[in-house]
């Protein structure tokens, strides 16, 4: 069975270069058949696009994924089909949002990546440079697309990276960029609400902590000063806690990093560091 996240995936950014080839009248082109990772040549021809293997989209298709510059979209045999899944169990819309590099996820309206100056990549990078070198059990509280997980198990014995809504699952595993998620035996994924799941794990049991969790008008629970007493007790100790809360500089952001510093403190971190540049703050046990 072929997975979908080795179909071709596309949006506006590669619709634009195959509507312009057509225009100069070029007979074939060079694009990414999965967001930026790879480069293929296609056939140009009146009725539309032909991939290497055989996999076709007619014009009429290619100009309405440029024409939609918020989702990307899979080749199917039916034709195209948006990334998106609307979640009844969180009631929620999740999509694949294009930017000029690696895509982020949208849900209920909110970018799950700093896309404003940076990119998805380059913002994880960010936030995982902040508690380098990332090493032995991590613990990732978000899962998202899977690029903070991914980044971690590059150094880290094993990543344990939690997932509540099914509708992130649904993307990631049409996202190209996702894909290392399912496939590297380092990571292993749980399904559930971090709020009650990371109760269950051991005492000092992860050398190192990612908490990115969403905005906290869809998450406040995570912000909790309940929660950040868990997790201070399965921090190991000398452990790093990266908390990523927003623009600390801006009034919103700001308010909500001065309640988490005052709460983390509160939970037993003896020191706790404001690091504007990854949006976030680092926790010491």
């Amino acid at each position: 069975m072929v997975q979908e996240t080795e179909l071709q995936v596309l949006s506006h950014v590669q619709a634009e270069t195959l509507l312009r080839a057509r225009k100069e009248g070029l007979s074939a082109v060079t694009i990414s058949p999965d967001l930026g990772i790879s480069q293929v040549t296609v056939e140009l021809s009146d009725d539309g696009v032909t991939f290497p293997g055989g996999a076709r989209i007619g014009w009429k298709q290619v100009e309405k994924i440029r024409a939609s510059e918020n989702n990307c979209f899979v080749l199917a045999e039916a034709g195209i089909r948006a990334i998106q899944f609307f979640s009844e169990e969180t009631n929620r819309m999740c999509s694949l949002l294009p930017t000029k590099s690696t895509p982020t996820m949208l849900i209920a309206g909110f970018t799950m990546h700093r896309i404003v100056d940076t990119d998805p990549l380059q913002d994880t990078l960010k936030k995982m440079a902040t508690i380098t070198p990332v090493t032995g059990r991590v613990l990732d509280t978000a899962t998202g697309l899977g690029y903070t997980a991914i980044a971690a198990a590059q150094t880290a014995s094993e990543v344990v990276t939690i997932e509540l809504d099914p509708g992130a699952q649904v993307i990631a595993r049409q996202n190209p960029w996702s894909r290392e998620l399912f496939q590297n035996p380092r990571i292993r994924q749980v399904m559930g609400d971090a709020f009650e799941v990371v109760p269950t794990f051991e005492d000092a049991s992860f050398s190192s902590i990612i908490h990115d969790p969403p905005v906290f008008k869809l998450a406040g629970d995570l912000y909790s000063g309940e929660f950040y007493r868990q997790l201070y007790r399965i921090l190991q100790r000398g452990g790093r806690l990266f908390h990523y809360i927003g623009d600390l500089n801006s009034k919103s952001s700001g308010t909500v990093a001065h309640g988490a510093l005052k709460r983390l403190q509160e939970a037993g971190f003896k020191r706790v560091v404001r690091r504007p540049e990854a949006f976030g703050v680092v926790a010491y046990k």
